[in-house]
Parts: C-alpha cells; sequence; structure tokens
C-alpha cells in the first residue's frame, strides 16, 4: 500500500449505484451479496483499500453472479475505508490496523458460513490490498481458486504456499506489482506442477484499473472488462 497509485482515482461511494444485491451481516461481517442464494458454488471478492461499497466493484459482484455463483463482498475493513480527503488521515496507521493476516482471518468464518448453507467450491478474487488476502486464502486450502488482480505486495514465501490454482492479473504501469515482478511471480508459478496458474500483463492500464476505471475511458473499460472475463473464466474452470 505504499504507491501513491494505490491512491488514486477513489470510487465515488455517493454515486446512487448500489448493486442488484443486498446488504446482509455474514458471520458477523457486513456484506454485499448477490446472485442465486441456492448455489452450491461461491465466490468471495476482497475489496481494496476503498472497501466494499465501491460501486464498480458491486457492479462486478452482479456482473459474475450471473453465471451461477452466489457472490459475496465482505467489509474487512468494517467501515474503515481510505479516505485521502481527509487531512488527519494516517496511511501507516491505516495500515497496521488493516492486516492482511487478520482479514484472512476474519474471512475463516465467513467460509464457514457458506459451507453450512450448502455451498461446495468456493473461490477468491482480491483488488490490491485484497489480493494480499486472497494469497493467504490460497495458502490455508479452504477455498478451491484465487485470482488477485493488480495485487499489492507479495512475497516469493506466499507463492511458494499457495496450495490451489492461482490466477494474478498484472497491469503495465504499476509501481506496486511492475511487471519484471509479474514475470518473476509466473516464474515461479510456473514450476509448481501440482496446480495450474495463470498469469497475465495487461498492456497500458494502472494499477487498480478493474474497479477504479473511468466509464468515459473506452480503452480502460476494455481492458476492465477483458479482466473481469478472464477472472471468470477461471473460477468457471476451477471452482465447481
Amino acid at each position: 500500500m505504499s504507491s501513491s497509485q494505490c491512491f488514486q482515482n477513489p470510487p465515488n461511494l455517493n454515486s446512487g449505484i448500489h448493486g442488484a444485491g443486498t446488504i446482509q451481516e455474514l458471520a458477523g461481517l457486513s456484506s454485499y451479496v448477490t446472485g442465486s442464494p441456492d448455489s452450491k458454488l461461491a465466490l468471495i471478492l476482497i475489496s481494496d483499500i476503498f472497501g466494499y461499497e465501491a460501486p464498480n466493484l458491486r457492479k462486478l459482484a452482479d456482473k459474475v453472479a450471473a453465471s451461477g455463483f452466489l457472490v459475496v463482498v465482505p467489509d474487512l475493513l468494517y467501515g474503515d475505508y481510505a479516505d485521502f480527503h481527509n487531512p488527519k488521515f494516517d496511511r501507516e496507521s491505516w495500515r497496521k490496523a488493516h492486516g492482511k493476516d487478520k482479514a484472512c482471518e476474519d474471512t475463516q468464518p465467513l467460509i464457514a458460513d457458506l459451507k453450512s448453507k450448502g455451498v461446495k467450491s468456493i473461490g477468491a478474487a482480491g483488488f490490491c490490498w485484497g489480493g494480499g488476502v486472497a494469497i493467504k486464502l490460497a495458502i490455508s486450502s479452504d477455498i478451491q481458486a484465487a485470482v488477485i488482480l493488480h495485487p499489492g505486495p507479495i512475497s516469493d514465501d506466499e507463492i511458494n504456499e499457495a496450495k490451489v490454482p492461482i490466477a494474478i492479473l498484472g497491469a503495465e504501469i504499476d509501481h506496486l506489482f511492475p511487471p519484471e515482478r509479474l514475470k518473476q511471480v509466473e516464474e515461479k508459478l510456473s514450476t509448481k506442477s501440482e496446480f495450474e496458474s495463470f498469469v497475465k500483463l495487461f498492456p497500458g492500464v494502472t494499477h487498480g484499473w478493474t474497479v477504479r476505471y473511468n466509464d468515459d475511458d473506452e480503452a480502460a473499460v476494455k481492458s476492465a472488462k477483458e479482466a473481469h472475463q478472464d477472472m471468470l473464466n477461471w473460477f468457471v474452470k476451477h471452482v465447481k
């Protein structure tokens, strides 16, 4: 979260776009829930630092749910979203308060709750900060597949310890996870024969583009939609 790109183009949480789903409390987490409640296949979408209310994230959840998944977007930040318009906002204190290990732990009861309701297979996608949570879930084996989009820092140890099929979608213009780091991760994943992996670099886009694109930027929207489809294809293949 040290890169200034994390903070660019924050979502408008007062846009009036609330999505087709509903807000429910699941395992103590306020969550945006969309899709068939009877589905045996669930996806957990983990937000970036701007939280689960982001309109583009909810639109993506609705789109993915249309393919037959129950989709849950939990508020793992507990309403404490990054607010760079607030002069008193302390980035370092916020980062310490929202560790990815704790977020992963807080997701465990949600996974258990979904399974208690008949869900048989679960995938997790994480965006920027959420990508760091998704990789930890991939290590835990509580999910069947993971997709990480324009990730924050991911260590070699985390890559080596992953246990489920994992896809990583990166931006060409990304100081936090630059193309050379994406290539390193791709090479590490390629040596793991026990599960499938997929790594893709999207040219001409910046960190955060899949959920923080502007609707009037046709190229960014097209690239975001391509990434969304790649994510969906991965889950259709591995969450079943």
